[in-house]
């Protein structure tokens, strides 16, 4: 497994531990893996978050 499915599995896993129950928890569960994914993704070198950020750009 690498960092990218990593992080989105712990980002699920504290999405259901915050919340139980109800759409809003689907709501919570969804931004935290998200969040989990992006994290992961960035660890994993697959995201250049310079790019996303519009840094590292030469004018």
């Amino acid at each position: 497994m690498n960092a990218t499915q990593t992080g989105l599995l712990a980002g699920l896993a504290l999405g259901l531990a915050a919340a139980f129950g109800g759409f809003s928890a689907f709501l919570i569960v969804l931004v935290l893996g998200a969040i989990g994914l992006i994290v992961g993704r960035a660890l994993d070198g697959r995201l250049d978050l310079n790019a996303l950020l519009g840094r590292g750009r030469d004018r």
